[in-house]
């Protein structure tokens, strides 16, 4: 029987703000991301590429809302890495000035089961351009991109992912569960909440028989915090 989540889309809604996008909000160091360093990027994913398909593995966003297309989707486990709540802070997207946010990343240690994609040869450099402008809108980037080794069903891939520099002024560690998940249940950005970001991360994982505990936890702890902030009869 699957397990019945306790955030809901009634909780999402309860947080949807119309918000128009601020713009870059760029912190000491950091500076936007322009055309140049996009097509800087792509020709080096393409230089440096593995012989044989081109894979991407997704552990969070990509899994329910995948940028580029694929031919070949399939379940994957990266060791030495686990998804964690690490990338702050999010004054934008899903997150403000007044309440930021902070996204998922792949941290090391530990493992993560996602997706990995194989993306079509044909149009490729187009597919990654559209890819590294929805992961990177800032330079230096904070989880920069990368080849590692994953293990699908059939066999070992070597695959581009996206994983948190720890180095990075934006590596934020140290956190409970309790005040991350109060975090979690506030932020809100032109493009949603948090909640919907972990709501949705968490849900499609459950879909394809992939029990994350810590996401699965902070799921209640966020729904309990959104409980006790509206009332329970509050229109959406």
């Amino acid at each position: 029987m699957a397990r019945q989540m306790r955030l809901s889309e009634r909780h999402v809604a309860l947080l949807r703000r119309e918000m128009t996008d601020p713009g870059p909000q760029l912190g000491d160091g950091f500076r936007p991301a322009t055309d140049e360093d996009y097509a800087q990027i792509v020709a080096e994913m393409l230089a440096t590429r593995p012989e044989g398909p081109f894979w991407l593995f997704g552990y969070g966003s990509l899994i329910w809302k995948p940028e580029t297309a694929f031919e070949v989707a399939e379940q994957a486990v990266a060791r030495g890495w686990h998804r964690r709540f690490c990338l702050g802070w999010d004054y934008r997207y899903r997150g403000s000035l007044d309440t930021p946010g902070i996204m998922l990343a792949l941290d090391r240690g530990g493992q993560c089961r996602g997706m990995v994609y194989r993306l079509p040869e044909a149009g490729l450099e187009a597919e990654l351009h559209k890819l590294i402008r929805r992961e990177m809108s800032m330079v230096p980037s904070a989880f920069p991109w990368r080849f590692i080794d994953v293990v699908a069903v059939d066999g070992p891939r070597r695959a581009l992912t996206f994983a948190m520099n720890r180095n990075s002024g934006r590596y934020i560690a140290g956190l409970s569960d309790e005040a991350l998940a109060e975090i979690l249940a506030t932020a809100v950005g032109f493009r949603g909440s948090m909640a919907e970001y972990l709501f949705s991360t968490t849900a499609k994982l459950e879909e394809l028989g992939i029990h994350d505990k810590n996401l699965w936890r902070l799921q209640e702890l966020v729904a309990e915090r959104i409980d006790a902030a509206y009332p329970a009869d509050r229109e959406v």
